[in-house]
C-alpha cells in the first residue's frame, strides 16, 4: 500500500484506534442530528414568517374582527403563529364581554385577553426555540470531542514510536493524520451549528419584536372598542 493510500481518509479513520473511531462515529451522528434539525427549523422559521405576513396583511386590511377570529379559529394549525396569538385574545375579549355586561369591568377583560395573547406569545416562542440548544451544545462541545479524539490519537502514535529505533516524519505522519482527523470532523459538526444557531436566534427575535407590537397594538383597539 503507497503512501497515497495510507493517508487518504478512509484509509485514516479505518486505521484509527478503536476509541477515535468511537468518537468519530458519535461526531458524523451528532452532525447528522444536528443537519436535521437545521433543515427543519429553516423551514419552520420561513414558514413562520410567511403565515405572519399573510395574518398581518389580512388584520390591516380593516376587516371585521369577528370573522378574522373564526378563520384563525377553524384553521388554528394551518393559521401561523401571529393567527393563533390573535385567536387567544381576541377569544377571550369575547368570553370576558359575554361575561361581564358591567362597564367597570372592562379593565378586567382586557387584562385577560392581554394575559392570553402573552400567554400565547410565549407558548410560539418556546416552540420555534426548540432544538436551538442541541445546536448551541453541538457547536460548544463538538470541538472539544474533536480534540480528545487528536489527544488520544497522538499519544497512541508517540506510543508506536518507542519500538521504532529511528523515527521519521514518515512514521510519525499516518498517525498523527489519523488524529487530526478528528478535530476536523469535530469543527465539521461545530461550525454549521454555531451559524445556524446565531441565525435563527436572530430570526426569532426579530418574529419575537412582531407579536410583541402587535400585541400592544391590538390592545389599543380592543381597548377602543370596549368604549
Amino acid at each position: 500500500m503507497n503512501a497515497v493510500q495510507d493517508l487518504s481518509f478512509i484509509e485514516l479513520i479505518r486505521h484509527a484506534h478503536v476509541l477515535v473511531q468511537l468518537l468519530m462515529a458519535l461526531l458524523f451522528a451528532i452532525s447528522l442530528m444536528s443537519w436535521t434539525y437545521i433543515f427543519r427549523k429553516l423551514f419552520a422559521i420561513r414558514a413562520a414568517r410567511r403565515q405572519t405576513e399573510q395574518f398581518e396583511r389580512s388584520f390591516w386590511a380593516g376587516g371585521n374582527l369577528h370573522t378574522l377570529h373564526q378563520s384563525a379559529s377553524s384553521q388554528r394549525d394551518q393559521s401561523g403563529p401571529l393567527a393563533r396569538i390573535f385567536e387567544a385574545g381576541m377569544g377571550e375579549f369575547i368570553k370576558g364581554k359575554q361575561a361581564s355586561r358591567d362597564a367597570l369591568d372592562m379593565g378586567a377583560v382586557l387584562d385577560g385577553a392581554r394575559r392570553a395573547m402573552r400567554a400565547a406569545f410565549h407558548r410560539e416562542l418556546d416552540q420555534m426555540d426548540t432544538h436551538l440548544n442541541f445546536l448551541a451544545s453541538v457547536g460548544s462541545v463538538s470541538p472539544y470531542i474533536g480534540l480528545l479524539g487528536t489527544v488520544w490519537g497522538i499519544m497512541n502514535a508517540f506510543r508506536g514510536l518507542a519500538n521504532v529505533q529511528q523515527a521519521t516524519l514518515a512514521t510519525v505522519a499516518p498517525g498523527i493524520a489519523e488524529a487530526l482527523i478528528a478535530t476536523a470532523i469535530g469543527l465539521f459538526a461545530a461550525i454549521p451549528a454555531v451559524v445556524a444557531y446565531n441565525r435563527f436566534t436572530h430570526d426569532i427575535d426579530r418574529l419575537a419584536i412582531r407579536f410583541e407590537s402587535f400585541v400592544e397594538e391590538f390592545s389599543n383597539i380592543l381597548q377602543r372598542q370596549s368604549r
